[in-house]
This record gives structure tokens, sequence and C-alpha cells, in this order.
């Protein structure tokens, strides 16, 4: 009962793809996967953090990735960090490979990332272009720009 089909309002819109994919995606949100865990904090005005619980990765283990609006977080445990000091009586800490998908809002940017005490920090900026900032439009005194356009009006009346 939740299925709703855009495709009538895709043939009439254009611009608006982004928007519609978003929209397919709300209903398929999947709860199952919730590893790692992650939190989402304002820092600023225009700042953002994301930071994701990776117990047990090293800096070799993660990869951020940037691409189209979506940031990438994978963490994979090969070689020589996966290796085992002996043997493993009870696993707790869970080290498997994992990729976390954020979706980022138009002109955010991601400005760095670091590890510290099993959290990876990655520190996101909305920064908007000036010709999207609001301006103020300067009001002019006077009626002079309505009397050029009254006297182009009546010449063009007149001929």
């Amino acid at each position: 009962m939740r299925t709703f089909d855009f495709t009538p309002l895709q043939r009439s819109t254009v611009g608006f793809d982004r928007l519609f994919s978003m929209l397919d995606q709300v209903g398929n949100v999947d709860t199952s996967t919730t590893y790692p865990p992650y939190n989402i904090e304002r820092t600023g005005e225009n700042a953002y953090r994301i930071t994701v619980a990776v117990a047990g990765f090293t800096e070799q283990d993660l990869d951020i990735e940037v691409k189209e609006n979506t940031l990438a977080i994978r963490g994979d445990r090969t070689g020589e960090s996966a290796g085992k000091a002996g043997e493993v009586l009870y696993q707790g800490i869970a080290a498997r490979a994992f990729e976390r998908r954020f979706q980022l809002a138009d002109h955010v940017e991601v400005r760095g990332a670091s590890l510290a005490n099993g959290l990876l920090h990655v520190d996101l900026v909305r920064e908007i272009p000036e010709a999207m900032k609001p301006r103020r439009v300067p009001i002019a005194a006077g009626t002079s720009a309505a009397r050029a356009i009254e006297a182009k009006v009546g010449d063009a009346k007149a001929a």
C-alpha cells in the first residue's frame, strides 16, 4: 500500500529526475543495515559532522568517496590488519566489511576526515554560491525610468 508510481509525473516534468529518484528511495529503506552505527550533527550554521563507529579499523582499511552528491564510506579489514594474534573464543566486536552511503544536499562539500578512538569523523560544509545567495535590489528614487518608457510608448502610438 506504500508504493507510488511516479511515471505519469516524470513524463510531464523536466529537471526533476533527482527528486523522483529520492522519493523512490524513501519507500525502499532497508532497516536491517544498522552497521556501523553513526551520528549526524550540526557543528555550525552551515557545518555538519558525520561520526561513524569503526572500532578495529585503521586508516588503510577505510575508504571515503564523494560522487554526485553521494558520500560513500567503505571499510574492509583485509591482509595484515585482520591478522589474528590467537584463537578467538568469542567475537563481539563486528569487524566485517561495510559500506555506508549518505545523500548530500546541493552545495555540500566534504572538508576532511579524521580517525580517533575508533570513531571516523567526516566534516561537511554547505557553501552556497554567490549567484544563489539572496541579494537586495536597490530602488531608484524618482520616476525617470517610468517617463522614458512612457515616451517610447507614446512614440509608437504616433507612428
